[in-house]
C-alpha cells in the first residue's frame, strides 16, 4: 500500500528535528523533503545528530511551492510571519499544512496584530485554520485543509481549564504561572537561553502580555467560559525540556473535590495522551520526551463563600507542546490512528 508523502519546511529547529525523528518511524507516511535556509545541501544530521545514520535526506532550499509539489502534508517549523507567506502555495498544490507557528491560531486579526506584530498577509485564510488541540477539536481536524496547532504555554493552559470551562466552572479571573524549558526560545543562541546564565535562573519574560493569552481566551470563549479573564506570567527555567503550568481561580464553596475531578474524568476518559494521575500531582519528568500531559488539581478551604482552586498541567513544551502535537494532528488530517510513533512513555529520570 502507497505511503502518505510529507515534508517539513523550517527543518533545522528543535521542533522540526522532533518532527522528522517522529516521521521516519512512521509506517503510514514517508518523509520526503526537509527545507530549509540553513545548513542547505547538507546531512540532516549536521542539524539533528540523533539523527545519524537513520536518513540520506539532505536539507534543501526550497520554495513552499517546490516543497509541496506532490506531498500530501507539509508541516511548517518555520518562524511566526513567515509561516503565514508558505501557507497558501502550499494549500493551492493540494497538500494538507500543518503549521506550528501562531500565523494562523487566532480568528480576531487585531489580536494577530496586537500580540505578534505588523499586518497580517492572509487574513482571509484565518477562517479557514481549524485549531489544533485534538482532545477539543478532533472532529473539525479529521476534515481540515489548515491546522494551526497550540502553542506550548496555550496547550498546557488549556488542558487544564477547558475541562473546568465545560463545567461551567470558571466564574472568576484565572492566575497562571508558567514554567518552561530553554528549548522553546529555539536553537538559536540568545541571551534568554544561554546555558550559563539559564541553569541558574529563573526569571520572567512578557508577563501579562505573551502571545499565547488571545488563542486561549478564544478557546474558552468556544467551549462555555467566553468571560474569563487570564492573567498569564511565564517563567524561564533551568530545564532543556517542560512546561509546568499553575492555574489558580475562584469556585463557590459548594464546589468539591468530586465535582472537579469529574470534570477531568470526563474530559479525558478517552483522550490516551491526557493522564489524570490519581496518587501524585503531575510533574515534568512523568511526561519529558513524550507526547503525553498530566493534569491535577487541589481545592483550597471554604472562605467567605468561596474557594481556591489550583490546576497544575506538565508537558513537554517539544513535544505534546509542540512537534508532537503536530504529528498527532497530521495523523488525524489523514485519517489515520493518531498515536501512531507518540505512545513511547520518555525516560525516566
Amino acid at each position: 500500500m502507497a505511503r502518505y508523502k510529507a515534508a517539513v519546511l523550517g527543518g533545522s529547529g528543535y521542533g522540526a528535528a522532533e518532527m522528522i525523528r517522529r516521521l521516519l518511524l512512521h509506517p503510514e507516511v514517508e518523509l520526503c523533503r526537509v527545507a530549509s535556509i540553513d545548513f542547505v545541501g547538507q546531512s540532516l544530521a549536521d542539524a539533528h545528530p540523533h539523527l545519524e545514520g537513520l536518513t540520506d535526506l539532505r536539507f534543501e532550499n526550497l520554495s513552499a511551492a517546490d516543497a509541496a509539489r506532490g506531498m500530501d502534508v507539509v508541516l511548517l517549523g518555520l518562524p511566526h510571519k513567515v509561516s503565514a507567506a508558505a501557507v497558501p502555495p502550499i494549500l493551492e498544490s493540494g497538500a494538507k499544512v500543518v503549521d506550528l507557528s501562531g500565523d494562523y491560531r487566532l480568528k480576531d486579526v487585531a489580536s494577530y496584530e496586537a500580540f505578534y506584530g505588523g499586518k497580517h498577509p492572509h487574513p482571509e485564510l484565518l477562517a479557514r485554520a481549524v485549531y489544533g488541540l485534538p482532545e477539543f477539536n478532533r472532529a473539525q481536524i479529521r476534515e481540515a485543509s489548515l491546522v494551526a496547532s497550540p502553542g506550548c504555554f496555550a496547550t498546557a493552559i488549556q488542558l487544564g481549564l477547558l475541562p473546568l470551562a465545560k463545567k461551567s466552572l470558571l466564574k472568576h479571573v484565572v492566575d497562571t504561572v508558567g514554567i518552561t524549558g530553554s528549548s522553546g526560545s529555539g536553537a538559536a543562541p540568545q541571551a534568554g537561553t544561554h546555558h550559563p546564565i539559564r541553569a541558574v535562573n529563573l526569571r520572567t519574560y512578557k508577563p501579562l502580555k505573551h502571545q499565547h493569552v488571545p488563542e486561549i481566551l478564544e478557546s474558552l470563549a468556544a467551549h462555555g467560559a467566553p468571560d474569563t479573564q487570564l492573567h498569564f506570567v511565564p517563567v524561564s527555567a533551568p530545564l532543556s525540556r517542560g512546561i509546568f503550568i499553575t492555574s489558580f481561580t475562584l469556585v463557590d464553596a459548594s464546589v468539591d473535590k468530586d465535582l472537579v475531578m469529574e470534570a477531568f474524568v470526563e474530559a479525558y476518559r478517552d483522550e490516551s495522551f491526557v493522564r489524570v494521575p490519581k496518587s501524585r500531582l503531575p510533574e515534568v519528568v512523568a511526561v519529558a520526551g513524550s507526547n503525553y500531559a498530566e493534569v491535577g488539581f487541589e481545592l483550597g478551604p471554604k472562605e467567605d463563600g468561596f474557594r481556591t482552586l489550583a490546576v497544575f498541567t506538565a508537558i513537554d513544551n517539544l513535544i505534546k507542546g509542540g512537534a508532537g502535537q503536530g504529528i498527532q494532528n497530521m495523523n488525524i488530517v489523514l485519517g489515520l490512528d493518531e498515536g501512531l510513533t507518540l505512545r513511547d512513555s520518555g525516560g525516566f529520570p
